[in-house]
């Protein structure tokens, strides 16, 4: 495979066959840190000069929950949480997206501002990349495209195997104004993360690439699905090979896994992936461990257990990307940052077949 010419981060390639880069930890384990109530959610009490005011004071549903929105009604939480993961050390650092398509914030009755969500949280994550970068350390914008609540290939009625809530076209569409306003906003890098179900993937990618054409730019992809249990699947039914062959023809830079599984139980498949795709940078970035309600983060493996198992990946070769999913925070970061610092990055074999 070959990389394309990108208009961004064009020597993103170039620094992953130098060394590991480091992705962020988790987004919605460090807001839930802040101890926002509904009022904090609408923005009401919030004095700064990027303020939304009064605007959602009177909206008739529940908004508490809905951390997209926080770009807009508490830029400042969402900033506050990337120079966070900067200071860290990451390389990259993603966008506060992950819910952030017309289809999911349809559960909230939000659905109309999908698109000012996206642009409001690149632009944050653009200003704290450039406050960090440095000309020996450049920070990247990763702009998040996550999963949606409905699945084009699994029947939400037990009752009826054919029944779908969402149709290709609807997952695409979405999909297509959330990666429009992502480039807009100032993402440097598209993920499409969290993949439970490949059909949703493919739909992601397919506006991905609508939305390269549309605005003239063409960015690094990266890919990461989501093993949901021991059988070593995504929850459509496919392997860790399967999945990767069903999207490498997008081309990414990367392709991994994340979520749902801690380092210990992610291994074998991140093994499995490093074999399928041998011409491809691979990312990992696994939940720190087990949910565990008595943990400070609901997770519980401490910066030292899952530094120490992400090392165990960077010193086998498995990895050109590292970070942290659900429970993970800037110190899990940093001791991972260190834990992997002067590790080999993965070798890659490059080839003229896509």
């Amino acid at each position: 495979m070959t990389l394309p010419t990108y208009t961004r981060a064009q020597q993103l390639p170039d620094i992953l066959e130098k060394r590991i880069a480091i992705l962020d930890g988790a987004m919605g384990t460090m807001i839930q840190r802040f101890k926002l109530g509904e009022a904090q959610y609408r923005g009401e009490g919030y004095s700064g000069p990027d303020g939304v005011g009064d605007r959602f004071k009177d909206f008739p549903r529940d908004v508490k929950g809905n951390n997209e929105l926080l770009s807009l009604t508490r830029p400042d939480v969402i900033s506050d949480i990337h120079e966070g993961y900067l200071a860290a050390g990451a390389d990259l650092i993603e966008t506060n997206t992950f819910g952030a398509t017309t289809i999911a914030q349809d559960d909230y009755g939000m659905g109309q501002l999908a698109r000012e969500m996206n642009f409001a949280s690149a632009r944050l994550a653009r200003a704290a990349c450039d406050k960090f970068s440095t000309p020996d350390k450049p920070r990247y914008v990763a702009g998040a495209l996550g999963p949606t609540p409905k699945t084009a290939s699994i029947s939400p009625d037990v009752n009826d195997p054919g029944a779908r809530n969402v149709t290709f076209e609807q997952l695409r569409a979405a999909y297509f104004e959330q990666t429009v306003a992502l480039i807009e906003g100032g993402a440097d890098v598209i993920l499409v993360e969290t993949i439970f179900d490949t059909l949703n993937a493919k739909a992601a990618l397919f506006a991905v690439e609508e939305a390269f054409d549309a605005t003239g730019e063409v960015l690094p992809v990266m890919i990461s699905g989501t093993v949901t249990d021991a059988s070593g699947r995504i929850l459509s039914g496919q392997t860790v090979t399967a999945f990767w062959h069903s999207v490498r023809h997008a081309n990414p830079i990367s392709v991994g896994l994340n979520c749902a599984l801690g380092a210990t139980l992610m291994r074998p498949y991140i093994q499995e992936l490093n074999k399928a795709a041998p011409d491809t940078f691979i990312s990992c970035y696994p939940n720190a461990g087990l949910p565990n309600p008595m943990s400070d983060t609901g997770f519980d493996e401490t910066p030292d257990v899952t530094s120490r198992l992400v090392h165990e990946f960077a010193a086998e070769g498995l990895v050109n990307i590292v970070g942290g999913c659900c429970g993970t925070t800037p110190d899990h970061i940093a001791a991972i940052g260190k834990a992997v610092q002067g590790t080999q990055t993965r070798r890659i074999f490059y080839s003229e077949a896509a």
